[in-house]
């Protein structure tokens, strides 16, 4: 059963940041978001206590890929932070970002609270996407979302594990499948975007569609692209440049509007803040609901058989 969609940091700090009052002051806002501790508690709680469509998979397998830099392991580490209710850092996350931190295929579970299981979803996060033979192959983001990656394997941005190999999962199971592909892009880099890196990600996503697997894109620092949300992440709706920000996304990456999810990672905070983990809780109910219609879908189609 699906959740209700309340609304449906690598980079320096430096950078001139593109909005001002005048542009947020003149849009309505696009979703309405309920910023209380008691929703956010709420939707927490719901997330904890979330059921499988099929719960023999036992996590849904979220796999995250776009961009050096964008905020891969970072959003990994935000979703921990809010679950938590601490700062976390099991995915590792550098500094800087010329390049990929990120060498390994590793699955990220959340742990539950004292006594109970992990919770219902799993992250992979995967080395990013640079310019041309650069970064990540493609077609081990491909084989990820197949389940032919095993847990630990070394990315080699020459050479893409063939099936050949005695690593490669040739039978993989549901479980090891990918079952929502998560883009991650960052607001105040995406109208600089390489084309051939574009190029890279649309391809990934059509593979995706082939293969019926849903998908979002999670827009990350939107304080660096917006200053009115740099002084208060809960106007993000009502800021024009971010708008503008996730229509490009849409163009470029061919999403629609609705599936574009705007988040503030933990990047520099110590402590926790509500606005954030509301924005971060959001984009984790689309997530859920997407990964969960998937595997709904499935069913339906094997008892059909």
């Amino acid at each position: 059963m699906g959740l209700p969609i309340t609304a449906g940091c690598d980079t320096a700090w430096n950078q001139t940041r593109v909005c001002s009052d005048a542009s947020h002051t003149k849009m309505q806002c696009l979703r309405p978001l309920h910023h209380s501790k008691g929703e956010r508690d709420r939707m927490v709680d719901e997330l904890r206590s979330f059921k499988l469509s099929d719960p023999d998979v036992g996590q849904l397998r979220c796999l995250l890929y776009g961009p050096v830099g964008a905020g891969k392991s970072s959003f990994i580490n935000s979703v921990n932070n809010v679950f938590q209710n601490r700062t976390t850092s099991g995915a590792l996350v550098a500094s800087t970002s010329g390049t990929s931190f990120t060498m390994t295929y590793d699955t990220h579970y959340i742990q539950g609270r004292s006594g109970e299981k992990r919770l219902p979803f799993a992250f992979n996060d995967v080395m990013g996407l640079e310019t041309q033979k650069n970064g990540l192959h493609p077609d081990d983001i491909i084989n990820a979302l197949k389940g032919h990656l095993p847990e630990g394997y070394e990315f080699n941005p020459f050479h893409p594990l063939s099936d050949q190999k005695k690593e490669f999962i040739q039978n993989p199971s549901l479980s090891d499948k990918t079952h929502c592909l998560v883009s991650i892009v960052s607001a105040d880099k995406i109208s600089r975007m390489q084309k051939d890196v574009i190029d890279k990600m649309k391809n990934v996503r059509a593979e995706a569609s082939r293969l019926k697997i849903p998908q979002v894109l999670v827009m990350t620092m939107p304080d660096m692209a917006c200053d009115v949300v740099n002084k208060d992440v809960k106007r993000i709706f009502y800021s024009k440049a971010i708008k503008e920000k996730m229509q490009i996304c849409s163009n470029e990456l061919g999403l629609p509007m609705n599936c574009i999810l705007p988040v503030k990672n933990y990047h520099e905070e110590g402590m926790l803040d509500n606005d954030m983990d509301i924005l971060i809780l959001n984009a984790m109910t689309q997530i859920m609901n997407f990964a969960n219609d998937y595997l709904w879908n499935l069913q339906q189609h094997a008892i059909q058989k």
